[in-house]
């Protein structure tokens, strides 16, 4: 009996033991699940964020505004006489009074309507091409060989426009371009039932020019005269440029920046808007390069002296004259360029510009004083870091509002005056819009020129989350040319879609300002002078150096592309340099300067009957049997500024030359691939690059 209630006890105790053994397991394996479970949602949701991270632009965002940074307001102008800001949000019209928002009142947004709708000039009209002013017959052209009130010389020297009112709008001065003595240039539309001609006025390098004169129409007595810009009648006068109109403040005068075709010699000359006569020769400038005026003179608010760009100390820089052209002073100078005049204040004491100053790749709001000499810049951080801005001013020029960008900041919108240096108010700062992809690397640096002295800013594009020891295939995209500035301390450097969806799919974009571009002084742009292409390519190679030092680009895969002058510089790039450039894409390019336009052509290489050594050393004819590997040439069909002789002679050349090369034609674009047809543009040269630099 007693052995079997030991037993019993035992065998209760082992009951226990044993429960309890197996709930402990229990609890393991609970544990173990749960530790399994919590795993597999970390794992989930890393999976989720890094899927997120890694989300890739598609073909048809690559033009979807909304990936650019939006401007959460527009429109912004100052209530008159106040430092009350109007604006739109949205579709709101909103006002901030400086200290709250609030809903623009009805009589407020009819004064914002009015400023932010230009009016319409309703009082000039042109009918088969003759011109009318007020219903009054003035002219007569064709709109073809006469053309009337429209620009002239291709564009060039800033012109924009062919219509010049008088400050009270009594007189109306315009051009008269003759272009009957230039050759028909034929392009042709193969849109019609049968191809017709469409042909177009187009003045080649040391071909015969345009003539123009300037008309001055006066409304109230309805008389027309021609301004008497010709000493004489001969081609050499008939061929001078005239450029950079204005009208004196009490519309008496009109002043005219005239340049002779050679392009080495200005006169700024006035005339007498009544009688057409020439009163004086204000002043002159020379240079054995060039000379390029591209701003009209800029009046002070008393109207008795005037404000001149000059390049003539070697960088672009504001004089300021008296109107019997005597000099007074130069109001900026150092080794920056002035790139933009904003207003003067109202005493005229002090000017606002747009200037370099501080940083040779953005661009600074500043004061100057005109006596002094002084500047002060208005739109430095607080932080000390700058960008690219524009800025708005009020009436007082004491309150004004600063939009700006910088590299890695998408942009942004203060409110900033004179007695603070912090913003007084944040409109808006953009998010990134690409901040739900895989983001690329984007830096802004320098290198040093082929001199071994000059500073070359680049814009460096690395693909997102780079592997360690792998290498990338790496694009040069180049223009190289006069008046680009290509890298600058804004948004993504001055980058695009298209170069962060290269970025994505695995290329390195590299993109280097070379000398012979905008905005670093005189010397820096025009020391490519009657041999383009050449300096250009030395500079553009020492990025090459610089590429192959990176540890992740794969120099063995290197392309090259560009468009217009970028063209030019691709297929110079790859004759010249096959063992660097497996692959290169040329949209639009210029192959042989003397197909160019007269007024930049000239401008930049001289005639050809001057520099013929200059032509023929850098036409790609006498190159293209040096081409290896692969070239994708692309060209609009109807292109009228890189007319199509210029690829389709290089392609014979290449025949001539038993060299392949693949091109591609627009039929019906000009020189710019614009509209949805860009985004075939863009998969043509990503699917040229998949296939054989990948």
């Amino acid at each position: 009996m007693r052995k079997q209630i030991i037993y019993k006890i035992y065998e209760i105790s082992r009951s226990r033991r044993i429960k309890k053994k197996q709930d402990k397991q229990r609890k393991k394996i609970n544990r173990d699940i749960m530790r399994k479970i919590l795993l597999t949602l970390a794992a989930v949701m890393c999976a989720a964020t890094m899927m997120a991270q890694e989300k890739l632009l598609q073909w048809d965002q690559l033009m979807d505004y909304k990936l650019y940074p939006q401007r959460e307001m527009r429109g912004f102008t100052f209530v008159p006489g106040t430092n009350n800001v109007m604006y739109l949000k949205d579709t709101a019209y909103m006002l901030f009074d400086g200290k709250k928002e609030r809903s623009m009142t009805a009589k407020e947004r009819e004064m914002f309507k009015e400023k932010m709708q230009p009016a319409k000039d309703e009082r000039v009209e042109k009918k088969e091409g003759n011109l009318y002013v007020d219903g009054k017959f003035v002219e007569k052209g064709d709109g073809y060989n006469i053309v009337l009130g429209e620009s002239v010389h291709r564009n060039e020297f800033g012109i924009d426009g062919g219509l010049f009112w008088s400050p009270k709008r009594s007189r109306l001065a315009f051009y008269r371009m003759d272009q009957s003595m230039v050759v028909d240039y034929p392009l042709v539309n193969t849109k019609a039932r049968e191809a017709e001609p469409k042909p177009i006025k187009y003045p080649m390098a040391g071909m015969k020019s345009h003539e123009v004169t300037v008309g001055v129409w006066d409304t109230k007595t309805e008389k027309l005269v021609y301004l008497d810009t010709r000493k004489d009648t001969t081609v050499h006068e008939r061929e001078m440029y005239l450029t950079n109109i204005a009208w004196s403040p009490d519309e008496k005068y009109v002043f005219i920046a005239k340049i002779n075709r050679e392009q080495n010699h200005m006169w700024l000359e006035q005339y007498d808007a009544v009688s057409g006569k020439l009163v004086k020769v204000l002043f002159e400038e020379e240079n054995p390069r060039y000379v390029e005026p591209c701003e009209p003179m800029i009046f002070t608010p008393k109207g008795d002296q005037f404000l001149w760009y000059s390049m003539r100390d070697g960088y672009k820089h504001l004089y300021l004259y008296n109107l019997d052209g005597k000099l007074v002073k130069q109001v900026t100078k150092g080794e920056y360029e002035v790139e933009g005049f904003i207003k003067f204040d109202k005493k005229g004491e002090n000017i606002f510009i747009y200037a370099n100053k501080d940083n040779l790749a953005g661009r600074d709001a500043y004061r100057v004083n005109l006596k002094k000499g002084t500047m002060e810049c208005l739109t430095m951080q607080e932080n000390g870091l700058h960008g690219t801005h524009s800025i708005l001013l009020n009436d007082n020029c004491n309150t004004w509002v600063d939009v700006w960008s910088s590299v890695d900041m998408p942009i942004r919108a203060d409110l900033r005056d004179l007695k603070h240096k912090k913003a007084l108010y944040t409109f808006y700062t953009a998010e990134n819009p690409l901040k739900d992809y895989a983001m690329p690397g984007v830096k802004l640096g320098t290198i040093k020129a082929a001199d071994g002295k000059t500073d070359l800013y680049y814009r460096l594009i690395t693909p997102p989350n780079m592997e360690k020891g792998k290498k990338y295939p790496t694009l040069v995209y180049v223009y190289g040319g006069p008046h680009s500035q290509l890298v600058t301390d804004s948004w993504l450097a001055g980058g695009n879609l298209y170069f962060m969806f290269l970025a994505q799919h695995g290329y390195v974009v590299f993109t280097v300002d070379n000398r012979g571009t905008d905005n670093r002084g005189f010397e820096f742009e025009s020391c490519t002078h009657r041999h383009l292409g050449e300096i250009e390519m030395a500079d553009q190679m020492e990025g090459v150096k610089f590429l192959k030092s990176l540890p992740y680009v794969d120099e063995n895969r290197m392309g090259v592309e560009g468009w217009s002058f970028g063209g030019f510089m691709t297929i110079t790039m790859k004759l010249a340099h096959p063992e660097v450039f497996k692959v290169g894409c040329a949209g639009g390019p210029v192959i042989d300067w003397k197909w160019y336009e007269i007024m930049y052509g000239e401008r930049y290489m001289d005639m050809p009957q001057e520099n013929p050594e200059g032509y023929e050393a850098n036409s790609l004819l006498n190159k293209a049997k040096n081409l290896e590997g692969r070239l994708l040439v692309i060209q609009g069909a109807e292109d009228n500024t890189v007319v199509p002789q210029h690829s389709t002679e290089f392609i014979e050349r290449c025949i001539n030359n038993y060299k392949q090369v693949d091109y591609f034609m627009y039929p019906h674009h000009e020189h710019n691939v614009l509209g949805r047809e860009r985004l075939h543009l863009y998969q043509k040269m990503f699917d040229y690059y998949e296939t054989h630099l990948k």
